[in-house]
């Protein structure tokens, strides 16, 4: 009789854009059991177009009135049923509570447009750019409720070059993104299954 097969763990992605990252984890064959939104975004036609559950955890405000902890609540409870073991930020624009953290303890990846500790935030590549660096690139970390500021998993580098404009910039660092970012992914997840 052969030896059974341990399931693999499922992976939740987040994603708020054009749902580039999030095609890219999908085509390396990654095991997303669901995908959340927070706001109408492409991302929701990839995941449709891929046959995965998505979930729509809508951002009622932008503002000083937005309750980020009771938002958090929302996804987490959102997210549960697809008993995900690793969450996946690929461009989700809203920064959670803690109950994310509590519900998957160093098991939220994301990644970032920079080499991280540099240049952290949402305009990263613009302050690249600002700060004239030879190079910037992307990082892939362990998110935790400091932005930006989690465990680096993996990095590299992408030239800045003459003429460069941010839009030109991140579109690099994506290509590099959406191959170093399920690479990173798959190995995560590899750990996690033990």
């Amino acid at each position: 009789m052969p030896p059974k097969r341990r399931p693999q763990p499922a992976l939740a992605v987040l994603a708020s854009g054009s749902g580039t990252v999030l095609q890219a984890i999908i085509e390396a064959g990654l095991p997303v059991s669901v995908v959340a939104t927070d706001r109408p975004c492409r991302a929701e036609a990839v995941a449709g177009e891929a046959g995965v559950a998505l979930r729509r955890v809508e951002r009622a405000g932008f503002g000083p009135e937005f309750d980020r902890e009771r938002y958090t609540a929302e996804l987490v409870a959102a997210l549960a049923p697809f008993e995900p073991a690793v969450v996946a930020m690929a461009g989700f624009g809203t920064v959670l509570a803690a109950a994310m953290h509590d519900a998957y303890p160093g098991r939220i990846l994301n990644t970032h447009p920079a080499l991280l500790p540099a240049f952290k935030g949402w305009h990263a590549v613009e302050e690249a750019l600002a700060a004239g660096v030879e190079e910037t690139g992307c990082t892939v970390h362990i998110a935790t409720l400091e932005v930006d500021d989690g465990p680096i998993l993996a990095k590299e580098a992408v030239k800045v070059l003459a003429g460069d404009t941010a839009l030109v910039l991140h579109e690099r660092i994506k290509e590099v993104e959406r191959r170093l970012y399920p690479e990173t992914l798959r190995r995560f997840l590899e750990e996690v299954a033990g």
